[in-house]
């Protein structure tokens, strides 16, 4: 069912005799932030927003300015479908506003809308199809695995076909189209894709399907992680995004007299994510543990190059219905399901936009196997790579003027200052590697 106004939302509350409703959003890094109000208060929630105290949230205000309003938006209420007992519980995304009424800078979520403000206003919309990977353990202290699963493997190897399964449906019940549902390469590893959708609102589901997957496998009495790299010697999780840029119903990616029916301006928006990558990465790569995932021998792309089928890239225009107009698109490889989604969804088209604003050239595709290559066959064919750690991506993005101007300052300075007391904190710490490794003979 589908929610337009504040008159449906309370209508469905006193219809479904709806106990709390939660209303969500998140901090700068991401992580979700909720509070319930009971129906007597929803008609002033829902009019005025509700009070609260930005600086205990990360990356929102300072102490001396701390007074926030969350206001939700009706479009996003759904019922949570982990919440047992007879009175359902309901949920609504929030936009973050000032005590004025104006929209609070700090917000993920007005960062991602200011840029599809800007995107709409050209006439186009932006389009985004994420499949997020993650891992079931036994609990959250340690990473053992529930089975031996391979890529596409079926029971008796893939033992969370199940808890797949009642994800799907959860999702399902909050208005969330799925495509499909996969064990992946890594033990204990899986999928779930999601039908694309306008970017702003796959920000939310994307949101939304990750306390989905880890509430569905609490209940089950396991543990699902989205961290990139939980498990040292196999694939991490990564995020690959579909991405594309509509004109009414017309796919604005769609060329059929081009030879891999790209538009111009689908080429421009590579090239912009191409030369835009290494400084966007401390956003869609956002923790040191991303980076143990971005290393090669385990298809997780580190070179910054394109190509149609070759999945060593970090972009590939998919080919599985060549020709049709709907299903051009183009697939980045490189972020991981720990990111923000608001603001990497923000940096991957601020990137774009900035290829086509600028008609970026795009290089040759790459088809062969870039991590069989010799750093002067990489060289030769202008392939550069992504920051190696964390530290390396927030310099890059430090000196972004791209990043700083789709992020705006607030979020940039927060972000970037977050970034670098969590780098300081690890580049110290003195782990286990090292002590087994020199403790001995030093």
């Amino acid at each position: 069912m589908e929610f337009k106004t504040a008159e449906d939302v309370k209508r469905l509350v006193k219809e479904k005799d709806i106990s709390f409703i939660q209303f969500w959003f998140t901090d700068v890094l991401g992580v979700l932030k909720s509070f319930a109000v009971t129906p007597s208060e929803l008609e002033e929630g829902m009019t005025e927003g509700m009070g609260f105290d930005g600086s205990s949230v990360e990356g929102f205000a300072r102490i001396q300015e701390s007074d926030m309003i969350a206001r939700p938006d009706p479009t996003t209420f759904q019922i949570v479908p982990w919440r047992s007992g007879e009175r359902p519980v309901a949920r609504m995304f929030c936009d973050i506003l000032n005590p004025d009424g104006t929209a609070y800078e700090g917000d993920p979520r007005y960062v991602l809308k200011r840029l599809l403000k800007k995107v709409s206003d050209h006439g186009y919309t932006f389009y985004v199809g994420p499949e997020l990977e993650y891992f079931y353990f036994k609990d959250n202290t340690c990473t053992d695995v529930l089975d031996t699963g391979g890529y596409f493997d079926s029971r008796p190897l893939d033992m969370g076909a199940n808890l797949r399964r009642e994800t799907i449906f959860a999702l399902q019940s909050m208005g969330i189209q799925v495509e499909y549902s996969h064990h992946e390469v890594a033990p204990s590893q899986h999928e779930i894709d999601l039908r694309y959708d306008e970017a702003l609102r796959m920000a939310d589901k994307t949101m939304t399907y990750r306390i989905v997957v880890k509430e569905i496998a609490r209940k089950n009495g396991v543990y699902a992680t989205f961290m990139p790299k939980p498990i040292f010697g196999q694939n991490g999780s990564g995020m690959h995004v579909h991405q594309s840029l509509f004109r009414g119903d017309r796919n604005a990616f769609y060329d059929p007299s081009d030879r891999f029916n790209l538009s111009q301006l689908a080429r421009h928006y590579i090239a912009g994510l191409l030369r835009h990558a290494p400084e966007i990465a401390a956003v869609t790569n956002q923790w040191v543990n991303s980076y143990k995932r971005l290393v090669p021998g385990y298809e997780a792309p580190v070179y910054v190059s394109w190509a149609r089928r070759n999945r060593s890239t970090m972009i590939r225009v998919p080919m599985y219905k060549p020709g049709k107009e709907k299903a051009t698109r183009i697939e980045f490889r490189s972020p991981d399901p720990a990111c923000n989604p608001y603001l990497a969804f923000a940096v991957m088209l601020g990137a774009g936009l900035e290829g086509v604003e600028k008609k970026y050239e795009l290089p040759d595709p790459i088809e062969e196997d870039i991590f069989e290559m010799k750093p002067g066959e990489r060289k030769a064919h202008g392939i550069t790579d992504l920051p190696g750690n964390l530290y390396a991506a927030i310099l890059e993005a430090e000196k972004s003027e791209l990043v700083k101007r789709v992020l705006g300052d607030h979020v940039f300075n927060k972000f970037i200052e977050n970034k670098k007391i969590e780098w300081d904190l690890y580049r110290t710490h003195v782990s286990r590697f090292e002590i087994e490794r020199y403790l001995a003979k030093l």
